[in-house]
């Protein structure tokens, strides 16, 4: 877990998922660009599933970041955000911070992410865009949400 005081703000990031609180996290995926819709039944089984980073500012939820991983080669980085609330006070640097030291995510040979807006952000911890993108391929069903609700 990583405390900081700031501003007379108790600032902790931590791996407890029994610390998160997934209505502020449904609330805000369904309303993002990349989770719109998502049922809340799925955005349980993804924490299920996930190494979870639940940021708290004076105990209360103000960001959230997941990590699919195999623990040994590979991590995929999603559904990284700070509420609006919160924002400007440092708290994603310290999430990634947070993340990329994190025991269980030591000498992996490839993380990866999507992201519409926050090149700057990742960019700071390494993340480049692809270098070969003609070997990566997706697969995607954009109306997955729609069809479960």
């Amino acid at each position: 877990m990583s405390q900081v005081s700031a501003h007379k703000a108790m600032i902790e990031i931590d791996t407890d998922k029994a610390r998160l609180d997934v209505d502020v996290i449904h609330g805000f995926l369904r309303e993002s660009y990349w989770a719109t819709g998502i049922p809340r039944a799925v955005v349980e089984r993804s924490i299920e599933g996930s190494l979870c980073f639940g940021v708290y500012v004076d105990g209360v939820q103000a960001g959230f970041a997941r990590i699919i991983s195999d623990s040994a080669t590979f991590a995929y980085l999603a559904d990284v955000f700070v509420l609006d609330a919160f924002r400007g006070q440092g708290l994603s640097k310290r999430l990634m911070e947070t993340i990329v030291s994190h025991p269980r995510l030591q000498g992996l040979r490839r993380w990866s992410l999507a992201t519409l807006d926050a090149h700057g952000l990742y960019a700071q911890f390494g993340f480049t865009p692809l270098a070969k993108p003609e070997r990566h391929m997706e697969r995607v069903d954009s109306t997955v949400y729609t069809r479960q609700s």
